[in-house]
């Protein structure tokens, strides 16, 4: 098998020949929403793709079950082998057949789950969070994942009907960033932002509404300690969860626009309320 001799890292690799072979079981059908919602949260894991997002996963010290590698792309591995997890190699014709889609970024890995934190775990020493309802499209909740990241965010809490952050399409649009922000789910909705108010925070709810308050004229208090609550792409924040909350905001629109794509929305949000933030340090 071309590639495999040279593989610059000390550990053994098997090569894979057909895609149905049970020790690649991991990353089966991956393209196939339903079948992976059925197979990855109640087996534990979770499938990361790209050598980047593999790296942000390892950093965040989650620990890899396997390795599946295009054999032409091995040298992508490198040092991400490491923990005694099994390295496997194939042709990008058995990927393809195996995963349902074309493999090009030439590196994937199936990774443990971690059991979630308690909402007053992520709260505790958090200063602003977002609270998602019923985000269910898995790349606008990977792309607020990487705008709360990028902006400040302590921690992102979850409706019982949002999707999987940890989902792979998630995973690859955060750019591994769902490592990075520590999230949890409520039990119950919208009940359990009580949670959320008891622990000191402003219950900002996000809507086009006219009468809503514009974001930029949010007091130093109101911003002090701020939960963004935002919906679903469309629905928007049900009338529930807005009645719960402590303000209702707005982002002020031109040229008849009435209202962005709910990742967007988010991150120039999240952008106006640390707008006074102190700047931090390039790691």
């Amino acid at each position: 098998m071309g590639g495999v001799s040279d593989l610059p890292i000390a550990v053994s690799v098997a090569e894979i020949t057909d895609p149905d072979d049970p020790r690649i079981a991991d990353y089966r059908a991956l393209t196939d929403i339903e079948l992976r919602t059925r197979w990855e949260p109640p087996n534990g894991l979770f499938i990361a793709e790209g050598e980047l997002v593999l790296r942000r996963a390892l950093r965040a010290g989650y620990r890899p079950r396997s390795f599946l590698v295009d054999e032409k792309r091995l040298d992508q591995l490198g040092d991400l082998a490491t923990g005694g997890a099994p390295v496997y190699a194939a042709r990008p014709a058995v990927l393809e057949r195996a995963t349902g889609f074309h493999v090009h970024r030439g590196v994937l890995a199936s990774f443990h789950r971690r059991p979630l934190p308690a909402v007053p775990e992520v709260l505790r020493d958090a200063r602003r969070v977002v609270v998602l309802e019923d985000v269910n499209n898995h790349t606008n909740l990977g792309a607020i994942f990487r705008g709360a990241a990028a902006l400040g965010v302590d921690a992102v809490l979850l409706s019982p009907t949002c999707a999987d952050p940890l989902y792979r399409r998630s995973v690859r649009v955060s750019m591994g960033e769902v490592f990075a922000v520590p999230y949890a789910k409520f039990d119950r909705w919208p009940a359990g932002l009580a949670e959320v108010r008891a622990a000191g925070f402003a219950l900002l709810a996000l809507t086009p509404a006219p009468d809503a308050v514009p974001l930029q004229r949010l007091t130093p208090g109101q911003r002090q300690r701020a939960a963004l609550l935002l919906g679903a792409e469309g629905a928007g924040l049900t009338p529930a969860a807005q009645a719960v909350s402590d303000t209702r905001v707005v982002i002020p629109m031109r040229r008849g626009v009435d209202s962005l794509n709910v990742a967007a929305a988010a991150a120039v949000a999240l952008w106006e309320l640390a707008r006074d933030d102190p700047p931090q340090p390039v790691e």
